[in-house]
Formats: C-alpha cells, structure tokens, sequence
C-alpha cells in the first residue's frame, strides 16, 4: 500500500448485499428460482441506498418475491467515520406479491400459513389494491410485507440461505393454493 492513498473498506451495506445477491443468484443458477430483476438504488435526497431483488418459480408462476435491503445515511456514516457510539447496520424486508379474490376469506389464511412458514419471527402485513372500472374488483393484488424490526449486519449473513428457502416455500405454497 502507498503511504497516503486510501484503502478501499467495504460497508456492512455493500458486504450483506454481495451476499445475498451471490445466495439468491445461486438458487437460479440451480434452476429452482428465477430472477426476474434486480436494482441497486440511491435516493440523492436522502442519500440512501436500496437493494431489490425479485424472483419467481422457475417455471412461470403468477407470485413473486422481492427482497430489500435497505441502509439510511446515518448507519453509513456513523460506520465510515467509525463513531462508537452507533450500531450500525441495514434493514431487510421480504415482499411477495400474490392475487386474491375473496380477501376476508383469503388474507387471513394467507397470514397464518406464513406465520408457520417463517415460524413467526416477521412482523406480516397485507395491503390490497385493484385497479377501478365501473364494476366492484373481481381480483385483488395482495402485497404482503415481511419485516423483521431490527438492523442487521454482517453476523447475519449465515441466515440469508433460511430466509432465501423461506420466502421460495412462501412462493411454492402462494402458488400452490392459486395466488
């Protein structure tokens, strides 16, 4: 190293997202998903940063999955200026994106079934929308947030397989049950 030049040190950001790209990207390369897109995002406003990688079953399946990571200016820089004081770190979020039409029927189910899936560690919330005509909504699109209320950092890289398998086995039983 030359004295005075210097050293590039990746961010918890930067690693987790190396990580769960490789994670999510081996599972397609395997044939058991397919990536359908992915974006790497700063909003200059707030000078954040995102990471969003959708998928589906790797046959054409109407459900998808998402996953977000997602890291705010003050945890990168209480991390780049390495104030001991702070804990930095990201949040994650898993989406998946089904249909349904009988939501007080459907939505419910579909929160218990997760619950099991992901052994009720997420926080779970559904939201409805469709798209108005003169007629009542045949179809609603359900988005369905997981999220996990705590930062997360390098230490929880080893999780990211459970997760991935996870939200594959929410994609598989959404399928499954004609989402």
């Amino acid at each position: 190293m030359k004295e005075g030049v210097p050293v590039f040190d990746p961010t918890i950001y930067e690693n987790v997202k190396v990580v769960l790209e490789g994670a999510v990207y081996d599972l397609d390369l395997a044939g058991e998903i397919l990536v359908t897109r992915r974006a790497d995002l700063i909003d200059l406003s707030s000078m954040s940063r995102t990471y969003a990688i959708e998928f589906t079953k790797k046959t054409y399946r109407p459900s998808k999955a998402e996953i977000n990571l997602h890291v705010h200016l003050s945890d990168l820089a209480a991390e780049i200026l390495e104030n001991p004081a702070a804990s930095p770190g990201c949040t994650l979020e898993v989406m998946l994106f089904t249909k349904v039409n009988q939501p007080e029927l459907e939505c419910p189910v579909i929160e218990k079934q997760l619950r099991m899936i992901w052994n009720h560690r997420p926080q779970i919330t559904q939201q409805l929308s469709f798209t108005f005509d003169a007629k009542s909504p045949s179809c609603y699109n359900n988005q369905i947030t997981l999220s996990f209320g705590r930062k997360i950092d390098e230490s929880h890289i080893d999780d990211f397989p459970k997760l991935i398998d996870c939200a594959v086995d929410s994609l598989t039983w959404l399928d499954e049950r004609g989402g």
